[in-house]
């Protein structure tokens, strides 16, 4: 027969005896987890490959650094004296002046042309196709010669009754002058991509959101206005950024009608001084520089846009930039902690 007291003394030589699988490994400290009480590690799969290519780039990107920077060819002093002349930034402006009215006014005309495309009434819905049609299918060039001589084909234009008597009459030559003939067949090759733009995002709305407006009693304008445009937006802001940059540097295509653009301010300069290389770094770090900024701001509209569509909003350039630093910090710390316990553990 077993006693209380033998009950007791079999129970302390049970807790003092390690069980099955909880053996205390030598050297190991008592009251620290045993190396088989903790997780494992997961270890990322390397890619080898990846980080080749990421060097052969990152290789041939230095060269390139390296081939235009210390190139004297490129005369970097002629192109740092120049770039804030006068000279150049009376070009600067002009270009963002025709940038800014062209964009403007060319998607006033292609929102119209977009809507009288998609109009019920045949006769506007053709007019606009027949305009689109025409105007993409001139190059820009020829469209600016053409204005630029429209006084060999109509000297004057008239206001008046036709087959009749004329009220108001002007001469051409002395009404379109250089800027205004690059406003106008800019102008006019822009809407043509516009009204497309545009009228590629009205269709990109669903057809539900017009249905129910009319189910309300809204009217079409308003619902166009107020319901159709801000939802299309998400979809015409990309394209409409891209032709706005594409617009930037097409300007300087004026300058074969003696418009003093960027471009042709920096050709009147090494006209005279014979540096065309340079001065054309000159026009090129400009461009790069407007189209960067102009970029910057696309990306925040685009974002503003994007409120509605998504669950969360996309991360800024400069948040996105935190975060990877604070995950470089995190990482940094993890592996200069994880050294400092190798060095414990060996030296015990």
């Amino acid at each position: 027969m077993v006693s209380p007291s033998d009950i007791a003394h079999s129970s302390r030589v049970s807790a003092s005896v390690p069980r099955a699988g909880h053996l205390t490994a030598p050297g190991h400290t008592p009251g620290r987890p045993s190396p088989e009480d903790e997780s494992p590690r997961i270890v990322p799969r390397r890619h080898v490959g990846r980080r080749l290519t990421a060097a052969a780039a990152l290789l041939a990107f230095a060269m390139v650094v390296n081939s235009v920077v210390r190139n004297d060819a490129f005369q970097w002093d002629v192109v740092g004296r120049y770039f804030t002349t006068a000279a150049v930034l009376d070009g600067l402006l002009l270009t963002l002046w025709l940038t800014g009215v062209v964009m403007v006014l060319g998607f006033l005309l292609g929102t119209s042309l977009a809507v009288m495309r998609l109009s019920g009434n045949p006769v506007l819905s053709a007019l606009s196709w027949g305009y689109v049609w025409i105007f993409r299918s001139t190059p820009l060039l020829v469209q600016l010669l053409f204005w630029f001589n429209i006084g060999a084909l109509y000297p004057t234009l008239g206001l008046g009754i036709p087959y009749g008597p004329q009220f108001v009459t002007v001469k051409t030559v002395n009404l379109l002058g250089p800027t205004l003939t690059a406003v106008v067949g800019l102008t006019l090759h822009e809407a043509a991509y516009a009204a497309e733009v545009v009228r590629g995002g009205i269709l990109s709305v669903d057809s539900g959101q017009t249905e129910a407006a009319q189910a309300l009693g809204i009217g079409r304008r308003r619902t166009l206005r107020r319901i159709v445009i801000p939802q299309a937006m998400r979809s015409i802001v990309p394209t409409a950024g891209n032709m706005l940059i594409g617009t930037l540097k097409g300007t300087s295509i004026v300058s074969v009608l003696a418009v003093h653009d960027l471009l042709y301010s920096v050709q009147l300069v090494y006209n005279q001084t014979y540096q065309v290389i340079p001065l054309l770094m000159v026009a090129t770090l400009w461009y790069f520089a407007v189209t960067t900024v102009l970029g910057a701001g696309q990306y925040y509209v685009e974002r503003h846009y994007a409120r509605g569509s998504a669950r969360a909003l996309p991360s800024t350039p400069l948040r996105r930039l935190r975060v990877r630093l604070t995950a470089l910090r995190a990482g940094l710390s993890g592996a200069t902690a994880s050294g400092a316990r190798g060095a414990v553990d060996r030296g015990r």
